[in-house]
């Protein structure tokens, strides 16, 4: 991780994607009378925040500005304490739409309050002409600034992976709470100081939003370097903030951008047909382990990109492997509920294929393991499945269904899960394929003589019968696998059922 670069120039052009006009539907929505369509707010209060700013704080320097308003500093009038005010005006906003977006930028600054690498929320007021949303100062300057400032001198590995890890831990936070942060670039990170190991905080949250499991964005937000190949599509989710946050590792190991045209439609063509190229300089004297890393960043299928939790445990960016660091991944929370659903052949064979797995194939889930066993004693009980899915907060877990997902992690029915059990119920099958196929076929054949105790590369309903020590009739077990109604299961067949069963993790 030693190697270095020196960054380019900035280059000029336009690095935002416009939004697409608006559907017929839109277009209907926004003709919609309300109370706010028809003038402007001025002097309503319609937010129902505090109303005394001005009694808390002194307006200072400016700082930025963007569509509605204006960003200063703000000193605190009791402790002299500097915060930053982004000034929104009311009269700007001409739509409820634009009314929603505020209230949406607030709630999601007050559900990612605490987290190291966000900036913090102090407060939201309103008067009659403005909304001040009152936040954490960061005076070190915009990530963009600072790579570029480093024109002149090396960046090697080591710091871009740094940069990447924050990066990467804003994204998990964000999805872990159900949002999407949707605009991941350098411009909207920040140092919170000058000082060189400053820490790096997301600052905007203009264009992030909630999404429910298994829902999907239609509309085209972000910028157009950052944009990922669903976004394209009208079909995205969390998935794009790994792909945005690749693209920028792409640029802060090589200095340049991976998918670069004059256009933004020329951009976008890009993005949803080049495939990524190693073999020109400086890729030549960068790691193996970066490249492994931006290349599982940059799929261009969201179902087999790595997710921010999962990045996170790459050993390229990963600190110390100290788990205490990783997140959450919720779409390990995921596949544990799904994992419910699946008959029995299917999570034997997914316990069968998690056995052949080596050491580093198993570092995220690893992570993800360390994470939920809180009394790190190597197994997991109810109560600690419990507390997991607690912060699984986009869904609502019954207590009835806690039990339910640990007593089908459970193979042995000690009422605790190992790891191996854990595995199990979690793995990404169709990652496992897409990263290395002929190490999955090998994988998957391995797994499948468990079960073909006579070699004859097939499984029988004997063999079944002999591996899951069931008594009464094998044929329910045997019938999802046997596509071709032959009484028995090939290789392919039960590579097929691995595959579908984690389809619920693929279509999220």
């Amino acid at each position: 991780m030693g190697i270095c670069y020196c960054l380019p120039t900035k280059k000029t052009g336009n690095p935002n994607a416009q939004q697409n006009p608006p559907t017929s539907d839109e277009k209907a929505q926004q003709r919609k009378t309300s109370k706010y369509a028809n003038a402007p707010l001025g002097k309503r209060t319609v937010f129902g925040y505090d109303r005394d700013f001005d009694q808390k704080y002194v307006i200072g320097k400016l700082l930025g500005h963007g569509q509605f308003g204006y960003t200063y500093v703000a000193i605190d009038k009791v402790t002299n304490e500097k915060a930053a005010v982004k000034k929104i005006e009311k009269k700007k906003m001409l739509l409820p739409v634009a009314v929603e977006d505020v209230k949406r930028e607030v709630k999601i600054l007050q559900a990612l309050s605490g987290h190291e690498n966000v900036v913090q929320f102090y407060n939201a007021f309103e008067d009659d002409d403005y909304v001040y949303i009152v936040m954490e100062l960061c005076e070190g300057g915009e990530l963009l600034d600072r790579i570029l400032s480093k024109k002149d001198k090396c960046y090697c590995e080591v710091d871009a992976a740094k940069i990447v890890h924050q990066l990467l831990k804003v994204a998990a936070e964000c999805h872990l709470h159900g949002i999407v942060h949707r605009d991941m670039k350098p411009e909207n990170f920040l140092f919170k100081s000058p000082e060189e190991d400053s820490v790096l905080k997301a600052a905007d949250f203009g264009l992030s939003d909630f999404i429910k499991p298994g829902k999907k964005f239609h509309d085209i937000v972000g910028s157009a370097y950052y944009v990922a190949p669903e976004v394209l599509k009208r079909r995205s989710g969390p998935e794009s903030d790994v792909w945005s946050i690749g693209v920028i590792t792409y640029i802060l190991l090589c200095g340049k951008r991976p998918f670069w045209d004059k256009t933004e439609d020329g951009i976008f063509k890009e993005v949803l047909k080049k495939e990524l190229d190693f073999r020109e300089k400086p890729w030549l004297s960068i790691s193996a382990s970066a490249k492994d890393f931006v290349r599982k960043l940059l799929m261009k299928d969201p179902g087999v990109r790595l997710t921010a939790a999962q990045a996170l445990s790459h050993k390229w960016v990963r600190e110390d492997g100290d788990a205490l660091n990783i997140p959450l991944d919720i779409s390990v929370l995921a596949n544990m509920r799904e994992f419910v659903k699946y008959n029995r052949l299917k999570q034997l064979g997914l316990r069968a294929l998690a056995s052949t797995l080596d050491i580093e194939e198993l570092a995220d889930l690893k992570d993800q393991f360390n994470v939920i066993d809180i009394d790190k004693n190597g197994t997991i009980t109810l109560e600690e499945i419990r507390q997991a899915l607690s912060k699984d907060r986009p869904w609502i877990v019954r207590e009835s269904r806690v039990l339910e997902i640990l007593q089908a992690m459970d193979s042995n029915r000690d009422g605790l899960v190992d790891f191996e059990e854990f595995v199990a119920a979690t793995l990404h099958v169709h990652q496992l394929e897409e990263h290395d196929s002929v190490k999955w076929q090998r994988r998957s054949k391995a797994a499948f003589e468990k079960f073909d105790f006579d070699k004859d590369g097939y499984i029988t309903a004997e063999e079944l019968k002999m591996h899951t020590g069931i008594k009464g009739s094998i044929e329910p077990l045997l019938d999802e696998a046997d596509i071709d109604r032959d009484g028995r299961i090939s290789l392919p067949e039960f590579q097929k059922l691995l595959r579908t069963a984690s389809l619920g993790y693929r279509a999220k």
